[in-house]
C-alpha cells in the first residue's frame, strides 16, 4: 500500500462579482441582513452563456496539473465532484477529459453535494494507495447561478451561493507519515428532504406528497411540468435552521474522528478548511474546537457557498498565501444536504 499525497492544488473563480447590494436590485435584502445571516459579502457567477461547470474546472485542473509536474496526458482517472453538471448526463468527467484532451481514461461523477469534494478525494486516495493509479485529478466545480432564482421568495438560498472550482492531483509517495491519514464518510438521509431540489426527478412526488400533481396519463410526463416552473416547485429548497442545527453537531464530530484516528487533538492542527456553508458554523465550530483564528481558514466573505468547491478554493487559497506549508497537519471537513458530511486528516 502506498500513501497518496496532493502533489498540485489550484483553482478558478469567474471575474464577475456581486457583493451583497447588487443584490438589492433583483430582491428585498440588504448587506446586514445577509452579513449577519451567513458572513458573506460577495460572490462570483459564471459568464451566463461563455462559462460552465466543466470549463471553470479545466481552468482549477490546468493550474494542479502543472504544479504536480505532470501533464494532462498523464492523467490516469478523474473524479469530479458537482451538483451543477452542464447536463443532466452525461456527467462533467467525460466532458473535461475530451476537453483536455486527455487519454480515454476513466471518469467518475460524485453527486455528494457540499462533501462531494471530500468523498472525491477519499476515492481517489484508494485507487492510489492500491496502485492502481499514480495520477489522479479530483475536481470540485460548481456553477449555482445558471439554476438560482433572483427574487425575494428565494432570497434565503439565492445569496448564499457562489460559482467556481478547484481542483487537486493525488500522487503516491514514499514518505511515511505524509499525504492523506484518513478519510471519514456519513450520510444520514432521515431529513433528506431539508435540502433538496426535487424536480426534475424521478420520485413522481413518492417522497414529497404536498408539490404539484403531474399530469394523469400511461407513460411518461413525469420528469417536469409547466406547473412546476412556473409555482417555484422546481427550485433548490432549504430549511436553514434544520441545517445549521445538524451542522453545528456533525462538523465538530466527523473532524475529532479523523483526529481520534491518528491519535491526535485539537491541538495538533495546523489548519483547519472547513466546507464554506455558513461562517457562522465555521465560527461555532472553531469555538467549540478549541480553536484560533490562525488555526481556520476561511474565504466565504468573498465567494459565497461554492458547494463541491468551496474545499478545494479554499485549500488552494491558503496553500498560496503560504498558510500550508511541509509538514503542517490540514484537516478538510464538510457537511451538506443529503444530509452527507465528510473529513480528511493530511500531513502536507
Amino acid at each position: 500500500m502506498y500513501q497518496s499525497r496532493i502533489a498540485g492544488v489550484g483553482y478558478y473563480v469567474p471575474k464577475h462579482r456581486y457583493t451583497n447590494h447588487d443584490l438589492t436590485r433583483f430582491m428585498d435584502t440588504s448587506d446586514e441582513w445577509i452579513q449577519e445571516r451567513t458572513g458573506i459579502k460577495e460572490r462570483r457567477f459564471a459568464d451566463r452563456f461563455g462559462e460552465t461547470t466543466t470549463t471553470m474546472a479545466i481552468e482549477a485542473a490546468k493550474i494542479a496539473i502543472e504544479r504536480a509536474g505532470t501533464t494532462a496526458q498523464d492523467i490516469d482517472f478523474i473524479v469530479f465532484a458537482t451538483l451543477s453538471p452542464d447536463y443532466y448526463f452525461p456527467g462533467c468527467g467525460v466532458l473535461l477529459q475530451r476537453e483536455m484532451n486527455m487519454r480515454e481514461i476513466g471518469a467518475l461523477d460524485v453527486r455528494n453535494q457540499c462533501s462531494g469534494f471530500i468523498y472525491a478525494l477519499s476515492v481517489a486516495d484508494q485507487f492510489v494507495k492500491t496502485g492502481m493509479y499514480k495520477n489522479v485529478l479530483v475536481v470540485g466545480s460548481e456553477k449555482h447561478s445558471f439554476a438560482m432564482d433572483f427574487q425575494t421568495r428565494s432570497r434565503n438560498i439565492s445569496v448564499i451561493f457562489g460559482d467556481g472550482a478547484g481542483a487537486v492531483v493525488l500522487q503516491p509517495t514514499s514518505e511515511s507519515n505524509k499525504g492523506i491519514l484518513s478519510t471519514h464518510l456519513h450520510s444520514d438521509g432521515a431529513e433528506a428532504e431539508q435540502l433538496a431540489m426535487f424536480y426534475p426527478g424521478a420520485h413522481a412526488n413518492k417522497w414529497v406528497k404536498d408539490k404539484p400533481p403531474f399530469p394523469e396519463q400511461e407513460l411518461g410526463g413525469l420528469f417536469l411540468t409547466t406547473e412546476q416552473l412556473e409555482s417555484g416547485a422546481a427550485l433548490p429548497y432549504m430549511d436553514g435552521q434544520a441545517v445549521f442545527k445538524k451542522a453545528v453537531v456533525k462538523f465538530p464530530e466527523v473532524i475529532k474522528e479523523a483526529l481520534a484516528a491518528n491519535n491526535l487533538s485539537e491541538r495538533d492542527i495546523d489548519l483547519l478548511i472547513p466546507h464554506q456553508a455558513n461562517l457562522r458554523i465555521s465560527q461555532y465550530v472553531q469555538k467549540l474546537l478549541g480553536l484560533d483564528d490562525s488555526q481556520v481558514f476561511n474565504n466565504i466573505q468573498k465567494y459565497g457557498n461554492t458547494t463541491a468547491a468551496s474545499v478545494p478554493i479554499a485549500l488552494c487559497e491558503a496553500w498560496e498565501a503560504g498558510k500550508i506549508k511541509d509538514g503542517n497537519l490540514v484537516c478538510l471537513a464538510a457537511f451538506g444536504s443529503g444530509f452527507t458530511w465528510a473529513s480528511s486528516l493530511i500531513k502536507w
